[in-house]
């Protein structure tokens, strides 16, 4: 079978690996064009495009589906296109342009969190168990019938960002598993069931600590935004992004306040509260809570 795979960040690298590795032939990858990074924002291929180059692998870049890329797409003859996070929606004409269509891998128990962030809102809603789902990529957002449903359990100090990784490489044997029952002639799918809800793309305010919530809630938001778009409270008009936090605080400190007891830096809830392991003030670098709040020579500092 003739794949086309479609992806661009490290999340979707380990099904792009785990298909080349099969006995199935990925004759081209789709991704997104070359991006700056870093400091000095230098363009760097995606991920994605990087295995593809090492491999050999012909790549098409595109933000967008023009005529240019559909006529690539089409002249690849490919099987059956696969899709892992590439990061922009797939007209109808290119769905059909591959004799099986496309497949998508999601990261939720579809229809639960179809949309753009599945995994960091299954961690801020609080919940212990994330799904992953295999479906027929269809024109509606994440709407198509379901091949396959996984659930995995959410471990209690797990950030969106280390569930994301584990997923992406439990996810790459879930794919393998459906393309060969596709190209076996074996595969079977079914209409998603349920209630959808919707996983919005975070923004950099999702990132701000709501702490008129209980420690729960804001450690779970905290977990949620962490790495991307990142955790933070606003001392002064400055953000203090929270780099590491620990759960399971039993002190009652002031809230909305940061507050040193034992040795330990605690920021107030309501009720409970959240510890703080690492820190990065405005304008410098991440470093140890402690060194960073007996540089402030106070006892609570209120923060927002």
């Amino acid at each position: 079978m003739k794949i086309i795979f479609a992806g661009t960040p490290e999340a979707a690298v380990p099904t792009l690996e785990a298909l080349i590795s099969s006995d199935f032939e990925v004759i081209a990858v789709l991704t997104r064009p070359d991006a700056p990074q870093g400091r000095k924002r230098i363009l760097t291929p995606s991920p994605v495009a990087q295995v593809a180059i090492a491999q050999g692998i012909p790549v098409i870049y595109a933000n967008r589906i023009d005529d240019e890329v559909q006529k690539a797409i089409a002249e690849s003859a490919a099987d059956l296109g696969v899709v892992v996070a590439y990061g922009a929606l797939l007209p109808q004409q290119i769905l059909d342009s591959v004799k099986l269509g496309w497949i998508n891998l999601h990261f939720s128990s579809l229809p639960q969190w179809r949309g753009a962030a599945p995994v960091q809102w299954q961690v801020i809603s609080g919940a212990t168990q994330a799904g992953s789902s295999v479906f027929q990529l269809v024109k509606e957002l994440d709407a198509g019938d379901v091949f396959d449903t996984r659930d995995w359990p959410i471990l209690p100090d797990e950030t969106a960002g280390e569930l994301l990784t584990r997923l992406s490489v439990l996810g790459a044997q879930q794919v393998l598993d459906v393309v060969t029952s596709l190209d076996s002639g074996t595969a079977n799918s079914i209409p998603q069931q349920g209630e959808s809800t919707y996983a919005r793309k975070l923004s950099l305010e999702d990132g701000h600590l709501n702490l008129s919530l209980d420690s729960e809630a804001v450690y779970n938001q905290f977990r949620g935004v962490t790495p991307e778009p990142g955790a933070f409270v606003f001392l002064g008009d400055e953000r203090l992004k929270i780099i590491e936090a620990r759960s399971g605080a039993d002190e009652e400190v002031v809230p909305s306040a940061i507050t040193s007891v034992s040795k330990k830096l605690y920021l107030g809830c309501a009720p409970g509260s959240i510890e703080l392991l690492s820190v990065q003030p405005a304008g410098k670098q991440a470093m140890s809570a402690m060194d960073w709040f007996r540089g402030l020579r106070q006892e609570v500092v209120h923060v927002s």
